[in-house]
C-alpha cells in the first residue's frame, strides 16, 4: 500500500489538520514544510502529487506513537526502521492506539475482514520467522478501515 494513503487514513481518522500533521512530523525530529506536505496529501495522479518516500513514513509512524503515547524520557528515541512496509505499519499503528489482540480482531472484523488468532501473530512476528506472514495491502486497507469506524466516533 502506497504510504500516502496510510498518511490520509490516519489523517482522516483522527482529524488531524495540515498544521497538526506537520507538528506530528516534528515530534519525530523530521521537518516537513507544508507544500510538501501537500504534495503527499494530494490523490494519485492529480498535478502535484508526490510519492511519500520511506524515511517520512517511518518518521510519521514514530511522531504518532509520541502523539498518542507521549515520550519516554527514560529511553532514547527510536531509531528510524526502513524500509516501512506494511506488517510496520500494522505494528505501530498497533502501539500508536495501545490495542490488544482482542481490538485488532474487533477492527478487523468491524471492516468485514475477519482473521485468527495465529494468522493475526503471524503479522507481528519478526521477517524470517518461520510464521511470519507479510501484511497484504488489502489487510492493511480493511485495517484503516476499521480503526476509522473506531475512532472517528471518539474524535
Amino acid at each position: 500500500m502506497i504510504h500516502n494513503d496510510v498518511l490520509r487514513s490516519v489523517r482522516y481518522t483522527l482529524d488531524l489538520h495540515e498544521t497538526r500533521l506537520i507538528e506530528l512530523f516534528a515530534l519525530a525530529d523530521y521537518p516537513v514544510e507544508r507544500e510538501r506536505l501537500d504534495s503527499w496529501l494530494s490523490p494519485e495522479g492529480e498535478e502535484g502529487f508526490e510519492p511519500c518516500p520511506d524515511e517520512a513514513m517511518a518518521h510519521f509512524l514514530n511522531g504518532l506513537v509520541i502523539l498518542r503515547r507521549g515520550r519516554d524520557e527514560t529511553r532514547p528515541p527510536q531509531p528510524v526502521e526502513l524500509p516501512v512496509n506494511n506488517n510496520m505499519v500494522l505494528k505501530k499503528l498497533r502501539v500508536a492506539f495501545e490495542l490488544k489482540d482482542d481490538d485488532m480482531h474487533e477492527i478487523l472484523a468491524a471492516a468485514d475482514f475477519p482473521l485468527s488468532k495465529p494468522e493475526l501473530s503471524a503479522l507481528f512476528r519478526k521477517k524470517g520467522h518461520k510464521n511470519y506472514r507479510p501484511a497484504g495491502d488489502q489487510l492493511l486497507r480493511r485495517f484503516l478501515r476499521g480503526l476509522a469506524l473506531r475512532f472517528r466516533e471518539q474524535v
